[in-house]
């Protein structure tokens, strides 16, 4: 559980269901990042609910028995939230409201209300609005009455504040306002790339939270905002890079998480085009992070969705400095090793090493292994620059014989 300090956070209570698709295991590491995630919209967990279920109850996502123990929990302690780990439907959403009488929000719609929150430009705050509208869209029948109890905080931020967003008409023609908008910045902002001239184009990926802005600043001497919550950057930051003397542009975009709402990728297609258009992708992951393989197969699935999966990579293990593994007494013979009693070198003789040069272990905090980190991404974007300009490959071989 995350320690919380501050007395004026929102009470919340988090709900998941275990079934075959995931396991409990599975469903107490969704609900660990969605206490991250409420920790970061401003909210703090009194406790958690799991149901076993095979398929989520149709009108009110668990049973019967478990909505009563939440129920009476949520009265007896003055929860304000409850929010699910799943998307809730329409009519699951209404009727949970008409039960437990609290804020009823799932994971899309907490995720949206943390990027309301650190959306800082125009152009970001546009992309935000439009995916809490078409987020917002089905759900208006009888939203302008649940509203009305509420007080602001967690999920409030944003579309959803008065009432004409309860007509179905106004948001629609907004929603198309909104996207009319977007196309407009999209091309003045395919312009200014195509302005940035030839040179090599590499783009920071990850899952949240892994530590991209830390390393864009360490890498490019800039002062990008980084911070220990989920999505701390969400308009994407373009620097020029030098090392030694190649000169390339990195850029450093919106976090990845499982279960992204769909209504997001649509809106952040643009944003996500500094990852399309990049000749390299450095994907930078959280080896200190118990489930860090889950988070690169989460990051590959979302490339795959904007057609990026095939671009050159170097996957950049970051925070070894904080990476742990457990040991198991040389007189246990029961337990079996696992891949959490792994040391870091024995990562590195998994599916690791037939990537070779392509892996990286590094701390951005620490400045651990930074040097090896731009001999390998200045080799990188020196073949890409080769390729993309044969007649300065002599430049480089002068330059070799030189030294």
């Amino acid at each position: 559980m995350i320690e919380q300090i501050n007395l004026n956070y929102e009470k919340v209570v988090l709900v998941g269901i275990i079934n075959q698709q995931q396991t409990e295991e599975k469903s107490k590491e969704y609900l660990d990042e969605l206490e991250f995630l409420t920790y970061t919209a401003g909210g703090e967990v009194l406790k958690r609910f799991t149901q076993k279920l095979d398929v989520p109850n149709p009108k009110t996502f668990i049973g019967t028995g478990k909505m009563e123990e939440v129920q009476q929990y949520v009265e007896e302690n003055e929860v304000g939230t409850v929010i699910f780990d799943d998307e809730l439907t329409p009519a699951q959403q209404k009727n949970i409201e008409h039960i437990l009488k609290v804020k009823i929000l799932d994971r899309t719609g907490l995720i949206l209300d943390i990027f309301a929150q650190r959306a800082q430009t125009s152009y970001s705050r546009t992309q935000v609005e439009l995916a809490q509208y078409e987020y917002l869209l089905p759900r208006l029948t009888g939203l302008w009455t649940h509203l009305e109890r509420q007080r602001g905080g967690i999920g409030m931020r944003g579309p959803g504040e008065t009432e004409i967003e309860t007509d179905r008409r106004i948001v629609r023609d907004r929603i198309a306002l909104l996207k009319k908008k977007l196309s407009a910045i999209d091309k003045q902002m395919a312009t200014q790339r195509s302005n940035r001239g030839a040179l090599v184009r590499v783009a920071l990926i990850g899952y949240t939270n892994v530590g991209k802005s830390t390393l864009m600043n360490v890498i490019s001497k800039s002062d990008v905002f980084a911070e220990n919550k989920l999505f701390a950057t969400l308009d994407t930051t373009v620097r020029k890079v030098v090392i030694e003397n190649l000169p390339f542009l990195l850029s450093d975009t919106v976090g990845f998480i499982r279960k992204l709402p769909t209504q997001l990728i649509e809106s952040f297609k643009s944003t996500l085009d500094e990852v399309r258009e990049a000749d390299l992708l450095l994907h930078v992951v959280d080896i200190s992070h118990p489930n860090f393989e889950d988070h690169i197969h989460s990051v590959n699935q979302i490339l795959a969705e904007i057609e990026s999966a095939n671009k050159p990579t170097i996957m950049v293990f970051n925070k070894i400095d904080a990476y742990t593994h457990e040991v198991i007494a040389e007189d246990d013979l029961a337990t079996q090793r696992t891949a959490k009693h792994f040391t870091l070198e024995d990562w590195k003789n998994t599916w690791m090493q037939k990537m070779g040069r392509d892996v990286l272990f590094i701390s951005a905090l620490n400045k651990e292994n930074l040097e090896e980190f731009r001999k390998v991404v200045y080799e990188k974007v020196k073949e890409i620059h080769i390729t993309r300009f044969p007649y300065n490959n002599f430049l480089y071989d002068i330059d070799e014989i030189s030294s």
